[in-house]
C-alpha cells in the first residue's frame, strides 16, 4: 500500500502551515504531477497581513547585519542547492536546464546585492541649513524609512527570480513582506521561502502564500499593505493600480522589445553576432520574457543579409525536452499559452504575412517562428506575443528605425546595433524605453541596475537599491540651536 505524498507547505509568518484544499503543479513538457501545494485560508491570509502589519515597526530596526546575514545565508543555500532549484524550475515551469541554472544564478546575485546594500543601507544624510538667515543653528537629518507592509505578486516565467526581486529588497531595509507567487510556478516560491525559514529574522517579516489568483482582489485592496510590487500581465496590473490609486504600486507589465540593426553595423562578423544574439534571445525561455526579441528592426541597407542568417540561428535551436542538459527552447507554460500564440500566427499569415521558419504548435511547445510582412494593426504586430516569434521590419536610416520602436504603446527596453558611439547616445535620448542595451539585444538586464518601462509596460522599477527606494520614503529630523 502506498501512501500519498503530503502537500507542500505554505509559509505563514515565517513558519510552515498547510490549509485545507490544495492545488497541483504539472510539468508543461509531459503533463507529470511535479507537486502538490496547500492553499491557504482566508482565516490564515488574515493572520499573515495581521501579523506583518504587528512586525512592521520592529522589523526596521533590526540591525544592519541581521537583516544582511539572513541575505547572506541565502545566497549559500542558493548555490549549494543550484543543481536541485534548477531541476524544479524547469519541472514545474518548462524551462531548459541551461536557463533554469541561470535563473538560479541570478537569484544568487539579487541575494548577494541585498546583502550589501542591507550594510550601507539607512545611513542617512545631513544637511546644514544655515544657507539662509532663518536656518542659523539648524541641521536637516534625512532618512529613509518603509511604508510598511509589501505585497509582492510574482509571475510564472522566472519563478525564483522574480520572488527574489520582490523578497530580498524588502528584507534588506526591513519592510514586512507577503509574496504571492504565480499558481503555475508556486514550488520555486516556496522552497525560497525553506531557505528563509533557516534563518533568524523576525516572525511576521515575511509570508509566501501561493493565493488562488480569484482571491487576490481583498489582499490588494488590504489598508495594512501600502506597498504593492506586481510583475505580470498589463490588463492585471493596471487593473491592480486602478483599484488602489492611493497606494504605492510598482508595475513590471512587459513589453515587444526590439532589436535595431543599423547601418554601420554590417561586416560578416557583425551581422553573425547580431544574428545569433537576435535568435536565441527571441527563443530563450521559449520568448516568455518580457525583454525578449519580437521586433527586429533593420537598415535596408544590412536587412537583406541579416534576415538569412536568423532564420538559419533559429533553426539551429534545439527543442525538446527540457531536462535535457542539450536543449535550447522548451514549451510554453501551458498548452493554452501556445495555442494562443498559434492563433496569433495564424492571424497574421491570414493578413499577408510570410512564415520564414517555424509556424508549428505541438502540444504546449511552440517551433521558434520567424515573420515578415506583419501588417501593424494585427496582434503580433502590435501586443507583447510572450512567445517564441520574431518579426522582421525593413527602414531607411536611423530616423526611421527609431521611430518604429517607438511605434508601440510599449516602452520596455530595446536593442541597438551599432559601433557609433554618438549614435548610441542619440538613441539614448530618443528611445522611448526604460532601458537600452547598446550592441546586444533588448534582452540583457542585471539584477543591479533600475530596471522597468514607460508607456504601457508600467510604473516604477526593479534592481536592488532601486526596489528599496521604491519601498521606502524620506523622513527629515531638523536640529535646532547647534553651533555649526
Amino acid at each position: 500500500m502506498t501512501t500519498a505524498t503530503p502537500p507542500h507547505a505554505f509559509w505563514l509568518a515565517g513558519r510552515e502551515a498547510v490549509g485545507d484544499s490544495t492545488l497541483d503543479v504539472t510539468s508543461p513538457w509531459d503533463g507529470r504531477l511535479v507537486g502538490t501545494v496547500s492553499i491557504p485560508t482566508g482565516d490564515q491570509v488574515e493572520e499573515a497581513v495581521a501579523a506583518a502589519a504587528a512586525a512592521a515597526d520592529a522589523f526596521p530596526a533590526t540591525p544592519a547585519h541581521v537583516r544582511a546575514a539572513a541575505l547572506d545565508h541565502v545566497v549559500g543555500r542558493l548555490v549549494e542547492r543550484t543543481e536541485e532549484i534548477a531541476q524544479l524550475i524547469s519541472a514545474e515551469n518548462g524551462k531548459p536546464m541551461k536557463w533554469a541554472r541561470g535563473e538560479v544564478g541570478r537569484c544568487v546575485s539579487v541575494f548577494r546585492w541585498a546583502a550589501e546594500e542591507a550594510r550601507r543601507w539607512g545611513g542617512g544624510e545631513a544637511q546644514r541649513l544655515d544657507s539662509d538667515a532663518g536656518g542659523t543653528g539648524r541641521l536637516a537629518y534625512t532618512r529613509r524609512f518603509p511604508y510598511g507592509p509589501v505585497l509582492g505578486i510574482a509571475p510564472f516565467n522566472f519563478p525564483l527570480n522574480l520572488c527574489a526581486h520582490k523578497v530580498a529588497p524588502a528584507i534588506a531595509v526591513g519592510t514586512p513582506i507577503i509574496l504571492k507567487p504565480a499558481p503555475a510556478t508556486p514550488l520555486s516560491g516556496l522552497l525560497l521561502g525553506e531557505l528563509l525559514a533557516e534563518t533568524d529574522l523576525p516572525a511576521g517579516s515575511w509570508s509566501v502564500l501561493p493565493v488562488p489568483n480569484e482571491q487576490m482582489p481583498s489582499l490588494v485592496q488590504d489598508e495594512r499593505l501600502p506597498i504593492i510590487s506586481f510583475t505580470g500581465s498589463a490588463p492585471v496590473g493596471w487593473s491592480i493600480l486602478d483599484s488602489v490609486p492611493r497606494k504605492r504600486v510598482t508595475l513590471e507589465l512587459g513589453g515587444n522589445g526590439a532589436a535595431v540593426v543599423l547601418a554601420d553595423y554590417s561586416s560578416d562578423a557583425d551581422l553573425d553576432w547580431a544574428a545569433q544574439r537576435i535568435a536565441t534571445f527571441a527563443n530563450y525561455q521559449a520568448g516568455q520574457s518580457c525583454i525578449s526579441v519580437q521586433r527586429v528592426i533593420a537598415d535596408t541597407s544590412v536587412h537583406h543579409r541579416l534576415v538569412p542568417r536568423v532564420v538559419a540561428a533559429i533553426e539551429a535551436l534545439r527543442t525538446g525536452d527540457p531536462s535535457d542538459p542539450a536543449t535550447d527552447v522548451g514549451p510554453l507554460v501551458s498548452e493554452e499559452a501556445a495555442r494562443r500564440v498559434e492563433s496569433w500566427v495564424e492571424e497574421a499569415v491570414g493578413r499577408g504575412a510570410k512564415v520564414l521558419t517555424g509556424g508549428r504548435r505541438d502540444g504546449a511547445t511552440y517551433a521558434p517562428t520567424a515573420l515578415e510582412g506583419v501588417p501593424a494593426d494585427t496582434r503580433i504586430g502590435c501586443e507583447e506575443v510572450f512567445g517564441p516569434v520574431l518579426t522582421f521590419t525593413e527602414v531607411d536610416g536611423e530616423e526611421a528605425a527609431f521611430a518604429a520602436v517607438n511605434d508601440s504603446k510599449y516602452g520596455l527596453q530595446a536593442g541597438l546595433f551599432t559601433h557609433d558611439v554618438q549614435t548610441a547616445f542619440r538613441a539614448h535620448r530618443a528611445l522611448e524605453v526604460g532601458g537600452v542595451v547598446v550592441g546586444d539585444v533588448p534582452s540583457y538586464r542585471a539584477d543591479q541596475m533600475p530596471y522597468g518601462g514607460v508607456k504601457e509596460s508600467g510604473v516604477g522599477r526593479e534592481g536592488v537599491r532601486f526596489a528599496m527606494e521604491d519601498y521606502t520614503y524620506e523622513r527629515v529630523m531638523v536640529l535646532t540651536g547647534l553651533d555649526l
